[in-house]
C-alpha cells in the first residue's frame, strides 16, 4: 500500500489543502493520503499556531467521508520539534507493510537544504512536489525518487484565512462548512 504523507500545520485546514490532496491522491497513484498534522514546525513561530489538538480535530472533521484520506497526529508522540526525516523513518518502522511518499510544495523544495538531513531524506524516500506560484520545480536527474505533480495551482493560504477572519470577512467558501462553524477556535 502506497501512502502519501502530506505534512503541515493546517492552521487551519482549508479548501486549497483539500483540493490539492484530492488531486494528488487520485492522479499520483496513491492508495491513501495522510494529513500529518505537525505540532511544531521548526521553520515557523510557535506563537502563530492554533492549539495542535484543535488543528488535528479540524482535519478529522474536514476529511470525514472521503475513504482515501486519513488524519494523523503521529508527530504528536515524537520528540519536538518535528523533523520530517525522523517522522518518515519512524512511520516506516511502525508500518513496514506500507510505502511512504512525502508530498511537498515547490516552495519547500526550493528550501530543502534548510531541512534536517535533507540529502538522506531525498535518497531514502520518494517525494511528490506540487506547484506553488512563483517557484520553479527543478529536479536534478540523480534524484530518481522525486517526481513533479502537475496539480492545479491553488493559492489559498492559512495565513490569508486567519487574517480575513480577524478582519470579519465572510470567507465561508474557502473552508469546509464545519470548519467555518469552528472559526471561534482560531487563535487570532
Amino acid at each position: 500500500m502506497t501512502i502519501g504523507i502530506f505534512p503541515g500545520s493546517f492552521n487551519p485546514i482549508h479548501m486549497g489543502h483539500l483540493a490539492l490532496a484530492n488531486w494528488i491522491c487520485e492522479f499520483c497513484d496513491l492508495d491513501e493520503l495522510w494529513f500529518l498534522v505537525s505540532p511544531r514546525n521548526p521553520l515557523k513561530k510557535q506563537s502563530e499556531l492554533m492549539d495542535e489538538n484543535n488543528r488535528f480535530r479540524m482535519v478529522e472533521i474536514a476529511i470525514d467521508g472521503y475513504p482515501k484520506f486519513r488524519a494523523s497526529n503521529f508527530e504528536f508522540m515524537l520528540p519536538r520539534p518535528s523533523y520530517t526525516v525522523n517522522t518518515l523513518r519512524e512511520l516506516r518502522k511502525q508500518f513496514p507493510d506500507k510505502t511512504f511518499q512525502l508530498i511537498m510544495g515547490a516552495d519547500n523544495w526550493e528550501k530543502m537544504s534548510w531541512w534536517k538531513d535533507y540529502e538522506e531524506l531525498i535518497n531514502e524516500f520518494s517525494i511528490i512536489i506540487y506547484p506553488r506560484k512563483g517557484y520553479e520545480i527543478t529536479i536534478p536527474p540523480q534524484y530518481i525518487n522525486i517526481k513533479k505533480a502537475d496539480a492545479p495551482l491553488l493559492e489559498i493560504s492559512s495565513t490569508f484565512i486567519r487574517r480575513a477572519i480577524k478582519e470579519n470577512k465572510d470567507i465561508r467558501f474557502f473552508l469546509p462548512a464545519k470548519i467555518w462553524e469552528m472559526r471561534n477556535l482560531f487563535d487570532l
